[in-house]
Order: structure tokens, then sequence, then C-alpha cells
């Protein structure tokens, strides 16, 4: 095997990876102008559906506790702009959650079993499946005092918020706000699958496709299903995860009964302050980022996104919490290489907060298997991909 320098890897920060940052960081800022111009148009027709510029720590709930509103921006002191509505899965593949109005004081319930009806509301002979790990039912008698607007059966059944018809009623908001907010010309809607909603957006320099979730924030609460920390974690440290579960979780609609529970504002929180000890983390996660884009998994649309890229990384962090452990910045982008590697290869990477959830699971295999050889022909050479 031909190793890399430090001066390989020096010369690929500087002139690849720090490159590909300023480029996404600008798309990022481009992308949210438009879509706070386009939600906001969407909140004036239904105040169901909040601006993205009131998302989390500008959500009305948030702020509504300000001893939680001064911890998040200790927190995140000197650290830049933090969204926690965006996630960038690609260069030109962004998930935004739009957050929701009027769905507070959630409180976790003993779901019902099983569901009896279809999305148009006919009752059914046989039960809806139940869901799986990172899904959830969600009933409005799970709020303290939903507005009566959710009650409405264009988006609830039975008691049910269902996430399809909060999707349906979204999607023709944006297909009105898109003619009436002016932005034609740099918005358009795009073809979807299943219950997404996804618009074209044009910035200065590339086309980004973008994934609109409805969003239900909740705050200063944990999900029963997240069993975290784990015993005997020494990552991070107990102080961090407290102040991280204060934070809460998401509900996002992605499905056609059940909510996805997300952790993005966890997961950013974590990343923020991943190198407080002066560790080398947040470089070796980025270069390992650039190669899967590069290399490894290129494309708009490629089967590991930076999600999953991130995941590996918080479990590496857990594995190895101490500051010796992230010093040498080649040693460490190798070993996160080979744990890809190895998550790849067994189509197997846990969920970092639902440990049972396997976020491979219904990814494609052959895919996999082609990427699973690319990162182990890097492995026998890295230096032929970084110089």
């Amino acid at each position: 095997m031909t190793n890399f320098t430090e001066e390989d890897l020096d010369h690929y920060l500087q002139n690849q990876v720090d490159l590909r940052h300023r480029q996404v960081s600008k798309s990022v800022e481009e992308v949210q102008k438009i879509i706070k111009v386009l939600t906001a148009e969407i909140s004036l027709k239904d105040t169901r559906f909040n601006s993205t510029a009131n998302t989390g720590v500008q959500n009305n709930t948030f702020k509504d506790q300000p001893a939680l509103a001064s911890k998040w921006a200790a927190l995140l002191q000197g650290r830049g702009i933090f969204n926690s509505s965006i996630q960038v899965l690609t260069p030109t593949l962004f998930l935004i959650s739009v957050p929701v109005r009027g769905l507070t004081g959630y409180k976790e319930r003993r779901a019902r079993q099983w569901r009896y009806y279809t999305l148009n509301g006919s009752q059914l002979l046989s039960p809806v499946r139940e869901p799986e790990k990172l899904h959830q039912w969600l009933e409005l008698e799970s709020f303290t005092n939903p507005i009566q607007e959710w009650h409405d059966e264009l988006v609830a059944i039975e008691g049910d918020l269902v996430p399809s018809k909060v999707v349906n009623v979204f999607k023709e908001q944006v297909e009105a706000a898109i003619k009436t907010c002016g932005l034609a010309d740099k918005l358009s809607m795009q073809e979807s699958l299943g219950s997404v909603v996804r618009v074209a957006v044009e910035t200065s320099e590339v086309q980004i496709e973008v994934e609109l979730v409805p969003t239900v924030e909740v705050m200063n609460c944990w999900p029963k299903r997240a069993r975290w920390p784990r015993l005997l974690q020494r990552w991070p440290s107990t102080e961090c995860t407290r102040c991280i579960k204060s934070f809460g979780f998401n509900l996002m609609a992605t499905s056609n009964y059940h909510w996805l529970l997300s952790f993005s504002r966890a997961e950013q929180v974590l990343l923020a302050g991943i190198d407080e000890d002066g560790g080398c983390r947040r470089k070796c996660y980025r270069v390992v980022r650039q190669l899967k884009e590069d290399v490894w998994c290129p494309g708009s649309k490629p089967v590991i996104t930076t999600h999953h890229l991130q995941t590996l990384l918080f479990w590496t962090c857990e594995k190895y919490p101490s500051t010796r452990d992230w010093c040498n910045l080649q040693e460490c982008v190798l070993r996160l290489v080979q744990k890809l590697h190895k998550c790849v290869s067994q189509r197997y990477l846990r969920h970092y907060f639902v440990c049972t959830y396997n976020l491979l699971k219904y990814t494609n295999t052959n895919e996999l298997d082609d990427m699973a050889k690319k990162i182990s022909e890097f492995l026998n050479n890295p230096s032929t991909y970084i110089h």
C-alpha cells in the first residue's frame, strides 16, 4: 500500500475540500433566502405551515422557553450560521424541514397498535402495518391544545395526523405560492414518488434539488425509542448529552401513515462542538465526504449521503473518545474509511440515537457492493486519490 503524506493531505484540504465547502455554503445561503420567501407566502395562506425563518431556535415554542434559548445561544456562540432545518445530503440535494404551527405541548402516548383505515379514510378489514423503529403514529391527543384546523379531515383520520395527507395539502400550497410570490424563474416543481414535495431551485451557479418536508418540532422532550446515551458511554460528555436532549427532536412527514423521528438539532449541535478538544474530527469527516462525492459514490442521488457519513463519525467518536485518538489526521482518515468500508460491505449502519434501526436497510445492495469495491481500491493505494 502506498500511503499519502501530510503534505498531500494539506494540499487536498486546501484545493478540493475547502473549495467544496465554500461552494456548498454559497448554495445553502441562496437556497435559504428563496425557500424563506416561499414558505412565508405559504404561511400567509395556511397558518398551519410556518416560514423556515421560524424554525429551530426561532420557533415560537422555543422562544417561549428563555432558559432553553439561552442555553442554545451559549452552546453555539461563535460558531457561525446555524440552521437545523437544512440537511445537505449532497452538494445538489438538500432536505429542508418546514415547521408547522398549532401543535404544542407534546407528550408521548402509548399509541393504539393498529389502524383500520385507508388514506382516503375508509375502513380496512385488515390493519395497516405497524411503524418501524424510526417511525411512529401521531395522534392529535398527544398535543395539549391543537388548533382546530388540524382536525380537518383533509389532514386527519380518526384522531390521527396522517403525514401523506399533510403533504398533499402542503404541496398544493407550494404550487400556488410559486406562482404568487414572484419566484417562478428560480423555483419549479419536480416530479416525486410517494409523500415528498420536491422543488428545483436555480442558484447563481447550479440547480439544487430540494425536498420540503412538513415537520413537527418537539422541544424539551426526548423519545423513549432513543435510548441515548448508552451505558458507560464516554463521548460526548454527560453535560453535553443532557443539553442536547433538552433541545428535543422532530417528527417529519415522509411516508404515508407514519412520522419519521429526526434528530437534526442534536446531530448538528454534536457536529458543531466536535473538536472542542482541538482534535481533527471535522477535517477527517470533510476529507472522507469529499472522497465519497468525487470517487466512491458520485451523483445527485447517491446510495450514501452526508447523513450516513455523519452517523459513522459519531459512532467512531464514541468508540474513540480520547483527544489523543484524534491528533493524527492521516491515521484518522484511514480509520474512518475502513469503518465506512465495513458498513457498506455488511450493508449495516446503525442509527446513532435509535441504534436498533439499520440506516442501510432499504438501500440498493448492488450500489453498495460497487461502492465497497471502490473503497477497497482506495485502501489498497490511497496516494492515487490524495495527492
